[in-house]
């Protein structure tokens, strides 16, 4: 079953990987500008759900392409895709046949969307952020109502509060130091991590700033970045959270 299971997870990594493009090079725009409506030739989105799911190039219907900075260049999206896949088979792996991994399995495309945005522009859209933590909490509430889930929707929700809380006063003290945007982020966060108990939201979190701190460390070992290079947590973030959760299930 866990075979069959983790095929068809991959199957929809790649499925949704491939729907990613357009919606990155739409909203990796910076704050306060309008979402794009042309392709990387400047020509118009078709209007509706085809606007916003497939490859960016909303004319020539090629599936293979991907924001790469509104220049005009494009790039596959294997990146995307491979990224899909890896997280969706290996919590299906390690998950199993559980209620809650429908809402992990969806919330991966909506991961990678947020980090491929974060690493372009440095900002994680509230259009995202905001009805992506309602929607986990609905979920995850409709899944403890079923056989066989493995997590609790009440410490889920206080996992939400507690995170989002923590990231909120981090903001007050060092507002140079992260980005609102990263505060939105976490209560969801939260509720995946939380939803597997207290240790597991303490490690997640943990892995993320250590992930960050590592990063920041290499660039500035390479030269490639200074200390006031600004560097983009919400990646890490969502990695970090990605490992709690399979660590819990492992």
């Amino acid at each position: 079953m866990s075979v069959y299971l983790t095929a068809v997870a991959a199957v929809w990594g790649i499925v949704a990987g491939l729907a990613l493009p357009r919606a990155i090079h739409r909203l990796a725009v910076a704050s306060g500008e309008p979402v794009r409506a042309d392709d990387e030739d400047g020509l118009p989105y078709p209007p509706g759900p085809r606007g916003w799911i497939g490859g960016s190039s909303g004319s020539s219907g090629s599936s293979g392409s991907s924001d790469n900075g509104g220049t005009g260049t494009r790039q596959r999206p294997y990146g995307t895709v491979l990224l899909c896949v890896t997280a969706c088979a290996a919590l299906a792996a390690l998950v199993g046949a559980r209620p809650e991994l429908v809402v992990w399995l969806l919330l991966v495309p909506l991961g990678v969307l947020l980090a491929r945005i974060d690493l372009a522009v440095f900002r994680l859209p509230d259009v995202l952020t905001l009805p992506v933590l309602a929607g986990t909490a609905a979920l995850l509430g409709a899944a403890a109502l079923l056989p066989g889930h493995e997590g609790s929707w009440p410490r889920a929700l206080l996992g939400g509060v507690v995170l989002g809380a923590v990231y909120f006063l981090l903001f007050l003290i060092n507002p140079a130091g992260m980005g609102f945007g990263d505060v939105k982020l976490a209560p969801t966060l939260g509720l995946a991590l939380g939803w597997y108990g207290w240790p597991v939201l303490f490690a997640g979190t943990f892995a993320g700033f250590v992930l960050g701190a590592v990063a920041g460390l290499v660039l500035l070992a390479t030269r490639r970045a200074n200390r006031k290079t600004p560097l983009p947590f919400g990646p890490f973030m969502l990695i970090g959270a990605l490992g709690g959760v399979l660590l819990a299930t492992a």
